[in-house]
């Protein structure tokens, strides 16, 4: 319920697995624990890098921001919360703008919203994000990614802290588990109605958000880069989009004739409001039934052509090898 009307408070959820291998996320975490790195030692732009003098229940993160700078609460110069846009931060790397790629060329965000600023949080055990709905500064939909140990991400109108504090533990009333390597993308009532948070992590957790400024937000010294202007989906022939069920996922099936963008899972309550996602309800991305899935690799894909390899990471198409990801 919210203001007295029922409302769908996960419309506009979408859920992608297997979104990286384990050998592509170990790549990607290895890269932020270099930029970690670099931000203890001075080698990043001061808002660039963030991490508590002290670690506190809820204010543990250690932040690394890309593309701009956002401001979590009013700081003692009286700025609101928001873009500040006089600061400045690094530009996106190399690897994290494969990534970007990867999404849009594989329909999961769409070309009118190709983000261009991120954030990484690296969570110790028990460290945990409040109730929160991100600021319009950015556009939606945007999405997250997450890496090193599966936890769950709480939706709700109305979700409550437990315990003593403004950190104690929450609850609410769905419940949503995260995979490693997966993406969540919101928009919607899941963006814009529902809050969401993620309760205390069981160990060393890294995510990445990944968001697109508003034009009227965007940092005065900002300059758009250049090799993410213009991206585009990939080409699919259209396909029947199998009937829906009469449960929490809609999956649409890509066509088998061309290199298969990721399976769109939506997410939908079913009667009551909380249900309990298992983990296999979500396929590999390209992995349309069971029968398909021969010769697969448990945490990834199989290979798909011969010497498709570079720093890890695999190529879809020919003639497509740059820092490992492939389109």
């Amino acid at each position: 319920m919210v203001n007295g009307k029922n409302v769908n408070v996960l419309q506009g959820l979408e859920l992608h697995t297997r979104v990286f291998n384990a050998e592509e996320q170990k790549k990607i975490v290895e890269s932020v624990y270099e930029f970690q790195l670099m931000g203890q030692r001075g080698r990043l732009r001061e808002k660039t890098y963030s991490e508590p003098a002290k670690w506190m229940r809820g204010k543990g993160r250690v932040t690394i921001q890309f593309g701009c700078f956002y401001n979590y609460a009013i700081d003692k110069y009286g700025n609101p919360p928001g873009i500040l846009r006089n600061e400045e931060v690094d530009p996106l790397p190399p690897i994290f703008k494969q990534m970007i790629k990867r999404m849009v060329r594989w329909h999961v965000l769409p070309p009118t919203c190709v983000p261009n600023s991120f954030i990484v949080n690296i969570y110790d055990e028990e460290d945990c994000i409040p109730p929160h709905i991100d600021h319009h500064d950015f556009l939606r939909p945007f999405c997250t990614i997450s890496f090193l140990t599966e936890c769950n991400i709480l939706f709700g109108s109305n979700l409550k802290i437990v315990g003593p504090g403004e950190f104690g533990e929450f609850t609410g009333p769905v419940s949503i588990p995260l995979p490693t390597g997966s993406m969540l993308i919101l928009k919607g009532n899941g963006a814009d109605v529902a809050k969401h948070c993620v309760p205390s992590v069981p160990d060393k957790r890294i995510s990445i958000t990944f968001r697109r400024m508003d034009e009227r937000k965007i940092p005065y010294g900002y300059s758009p880069d250049p090799e993410l202007q213009g991206l585009q989906p990939m080409i699919s022939t259209p396909s029947r989009n199998a009937p829906l069920q009469h449960n929490q996922i809609v999956t649409k099936e890509p066509s088998s004739r061309v290199a298969a963008p990721p399976p769109r899972v939506v997410l939908k309550p079913i009667g009551g409001s909380s249900f309990v996602i298992g983990e296999n309800n979500f396929p590999p991305l390209g992995v349309r039934n069971a029968s398909q899935q021969r010769g697969y690799k448990k945490n990834g894909f199989r290979n798909q052509q011969r010497g498709h390899k570079k720093d890890g990471f695999q190529n879809q198409q020919k003639g497509h090898k740059k820092n490992g990801f492939r389109s």
